[in-house]
């Protein structure tokens, strides 16, 4: 690939640019896994909802926080099916066999996008949901806007489940959005991406081809894990870069999971009786 990465730091590359353009420029079977959170084109009822801006449609304006809007959010359901399917279909490309899958999405999209993973060869084989915790927003006379998905895939079998190697998962994540200071418009915990990247090998090779705020890539990097992101936003790409400097812990070597360290967990195990 001729391309140059506009930053390399432990472990991890980051380019600039059109994913879907540069997909296709990664060689196949590279990755052990893709976990991303792309564009929504959510954020309504109707077409002329889907159409505001992204900072319109998903900051809430109590919340006193001011950041990057970002492109691509305003497709109609046809087009961002189509969209998705080719993306997906990249991914799978460069992913190794029996890789893992996950994209985040909401319940509006979630149709559309267990869709578009199969268009895209992947072996769908679930969803994960993840609770953002009764910090979300509230809806008078409705049920409160509390869970968004990660919908999970794999680009084949994963063997006999007695054969498998690696911890026992749970199957619903409970996250405050709020518990870390948010750099991206609709940024996800860190810890949260820790939590969900538990499902891949120790020191397998990750891919967000819609790397945001950085959350996952950081993510991979305190689990030792080598990553690759790519993102169009220019001011994204010089967040990216600051929070890189700004966790300054080294990264660990690659190891069983046993001896990563310890993490806190998203789920309040100290009170498994809560919802």
């Amino acid at each position: 690939m001729n391309l140059q990465p506009v930053m390399q730091r432990d472990g991890c590359e980051l380019f600039q640019g059109d994913s879907l353009a540069l997909l296709r420029e990664f060689p196949d079977a590279t990755f052990d896994a893709v976990v991303t959170d792309p564009p929504y084109s959510s954020g309504g009822f109707t077409r002329g909802d889907r159409m505001a801006s992204a900072v319109n449609k998903y900051q809430m304006t109590s919340s006193g926080a001011a950041h990057v809007g970002f492109s691509g959010d305003n497709r109609d359901q046809r087009g961002f099916l189509a969209w998705c399917s080719l993306w997906m279909a990249e991914c799978w490309r460069v992913t190794k066999p029996g890789g893992i899958f996950l994209c985040f999405t909401d319940w509006r999209q979630l149709p559309t996008v267990t869709d578009a993973v199969q268009a895209g060869n992947w072996l769908w084989r679930g969803i994960v949901p993840w609770d953002k915790t009764e910090a979300t927003r509230p809806q008078k006379g409705w049920f409160r806007a509390q869970a968004e998905y990660v919908v999970a895939c794999t680009s084949g079998s994963l063997g006999p489940e007695q054969e498998r190697a690696g911890p026992c998962l749970p199957g619903v994540f409970r996250c405050a959005v709020n518990s870390e200071t948010k750099h991206h418009l609709t940024g996800k915990p860190v810890r949260l991406l820790r939590e969900l990247l538990g499902v891949v090998p120790p020191g397998g090779r990750v891919l967000d081809p819609f790397a945001g705020g950085g959350s996952t890539l950081l993510a991979a990097r305190e689990l030792g894990m080598p990553c690759t992101g790519v993102e169009l936003n220019p001011d994204n790409i010089e967040i990216i870069r600051d929070r890189f400097l700004q966790a300054v812990m080294p990264m660990p070597a690659s190891s069983p999971s046993s001896s990563r360290p310890p993490q806190p967990p998203c789920n309040p195990l100290s009170d498994p009786g809560k919802p």
